[in-house]
């Protein structure tokens, strides 16, 4: 590759060629971290059941482990199979996930689970080769190397920033395609359920210590301030749609104590829901759908 100049950086292929003694260095990096300080304890690392890590990869998108690790429990006593997920209802669903934000998470997790059961038979290996709701590349492939071991090479939040400080110092912007390259090599050789949750610890631990090398990535998004925001609305309404249907005017009671912000978003926000088929409106009340 020849010298390119991107309006502030020269890059040339030998700052960009990484050679098998660096790999070896970042491993060692790496495996010395997670053995010392790695999070071993967290409860989704202690199965191997595939639903009940398909339930932790979509909660754990957006949103930080601490959360997630309350919501997994209180989620798995309710519904500790995706059969019995499945015959659950979006509301109880929602009931549940509440706290957790992003709520299409949840309705995508209900869809998948009804999915696997009724489609594939139960059969959530065979389900994870086909298109699931809310499952991209790399929910797909964290429930199959975690789940069944496979040797899937994949990309989230903390790995790019174990390998963006490690191999893209300085460099302003980095894809993941680049990052992917490098990653498959690392990967070669190791366990694949150990080394990516090596990779996710060491990377977490480097973003407190770098204000989240991952911002360089052509593929980070800056997450909005959730107070005041949509997002808040739009728990408000789920809220207080939990137990029972509710006029507009009834739901606008409810969420009288927000700020003045979130009620002025209050019909987008409820617009929203009912466009994502979170809610329904049914002789002028709304309901979960």
């Amino acid at each position: 590759m020849p010298n390119v100049w991107d309006g502030k950086w020269l890059w040339s292929e030998k700052m960009l060629s990484i050679d098998s003694k660096q790999i070896g260095e970042f491993r060692r990096t790496v495996w010395k971290y997670y053995r010392l300080s790695g999070r071993h304890d967290l409860v989704w690392r202690k199965t191997r059941d595939p639903y009940r890590i398909m339930v932790s990869e979509y909660m754990l998108q957006q949103t930080q482990v601490p959360r997630v690790i309350v919501k997994y429990r209180e989620f798995l006593r309710e519904f500790p199979t995706v059969d019995i997920l499945a015959r659950a209802t979006l509301a109880q669903v929602l009931k549940l996930w509440s706290g957790l934000g992003y709520n299409r998470r949840g309705k995508y997790l209900h869809e998948t689970a009804r999915l696997v059961m009724g489609e594939y038979r139960g059969n959530l290996k065979k389900a994870l080769m086909h298109p699931l709701p809310g499952v991209g590349p790399y929910t797909r492939a964290a429930v199959r190397t975690f789940a069944y071991k496979e040797p899937h090479t994949m990309l989230e939040t903390n790995i790019r920033t174990a390998f963006i400080h490690h191999f893209y110092q300085g460099r302003p912007l980095v894809k993941d395609k680049d990052i992917l390259t490098i990653a498959t090599k690392a990967a070669e050789h190791q366990d694949p359920r150990e080394w990516h949750w090596a990779l996710m610890d060491y990377g977490a631990h480097i973003k407190k210590l770098h204000k989240n090398p991952a911002r360089r990535s052509t593929a980070y998004v800056r997450q909005s301030k959730f107070e005041g925001s949509l997002r808040q609305a739009r728990g408000a309404i789920l809220r207080a749609l939990h137990d029972s249907p509710e006029s507009e005017a009834n739901i606008r009671s409810d969420l009288k104590n927000l700020p003045r912000s979130d009620l002025g978003k209050f019909k987008t926000a409820l617009a929203g829901l009912a466009k994502d088929g979170l809610v329904v409106k049914e002789k002028g009340k709304w309901r979960i759908a």
